[in-house]
């Protein structure tokens, strides 16, 4: 367990980062200075840089600290599970908290098209994916620089950050209200094509079935009848 010194040290960087994230959503990225993202946690400008080298590294951290629980959550599942199940159960294990979870992702949905974040945010998936494979390597007992813990890595970072994108494109759609499919659901989904493979698209929904002319109350000799008064009325010649 971490001391009290470290304890702190941990509570000032998740009150910077939550500060950083809560007045870029209110007051957009190139509005908010360092100086009151330090202000807001009552410390100095020289404190906020002994924990980040920028206001979109605060930004991010969440987003960082959410993907290193991605990879340590894999390293923990039992040495047998499949990959891909592990892998779910480790994504759905980063967003128990998922009420906490939505919450920041909502503020963050303000600002996430900004090109210095999304810089950032690539470049930290990256070195994330690289860990993950890695990972993966050591369970399934393959080459970390070969194809397979890279690609499984690659498309399981993929599947979270594509059911993240829904969600918030969903919050987006309907006015900041809850939308209908949760996030786990969405990542559940994300996971289940990844499971069931890629060759193969998913089976389209099923759909009504067209509505029958007795349906309508028209049959097609009623249907050419109306056609024909229209083609008089128009005086052009109507083809059936």
């Amino acid at each position: 367990m971490p001391g009290r010194r470290e304890r702190k040290k941990m509570a000032t960087r998740e009150a910077l980062s939550q500060a950083a994230t809560r007045l870029c959503a209110e007051h957009g990225l190139d509005n908010v200075t360092v100086e009151q993202i330090a202000d807001a946690v009552d410390v100095s400008v020289r404190t906020f840089f002994n924990y980040f080298s920028s206001k979109v590294d605060a930004l991010l951290a969440g987003d960082l600290a959410s993907a290193r629980a991605f990879v340590v959550e894999f390293a923990r599942r039992p040495p047998g599970e499949d990959v891909v199940a592990a892998l779910r159960s480790a994504a759905l294990e980063v967003i128990e908290d998922e009420t906490g979870f939505r919450e920041r992702l909502r503020q963050m949905r303000t600002v996430r098209e900004h090109p210095a974040v999304l810089v950032h945010q690539l470049a930290s998936f990256v070195e994330q994916e690289r860990e993950l494979a890695n990972r993966i390597a050591f369970r399934t007992g393959t080459n970390g620089a070969g194809l397979y813990p890279m690609m499984i890595a690659g498309s399981a970072m993929t599947a979270l950050r594509i059911a993240i994108g829904r969600w918030l494109d969903h919050v987006d759609h309907s006015d900041g209200a809850e939308p209908a499919a949760s996030l786990s659901a969405l990542l559940n989904a994300a996971f289940d094509q990844l499971e069931a493979g890629l060759g193969r698209p998913p089976a389209p929904p099923e759909t009504s079935p067209p509505r029958s002319a007795s349906a309508t109350g028209r049959t097609p000799e009623s249907h050419g009848h109306v056609a024909s008064e229209e083609s008089q009325a128009t005086g052009r010649e109507w083809t059936p």
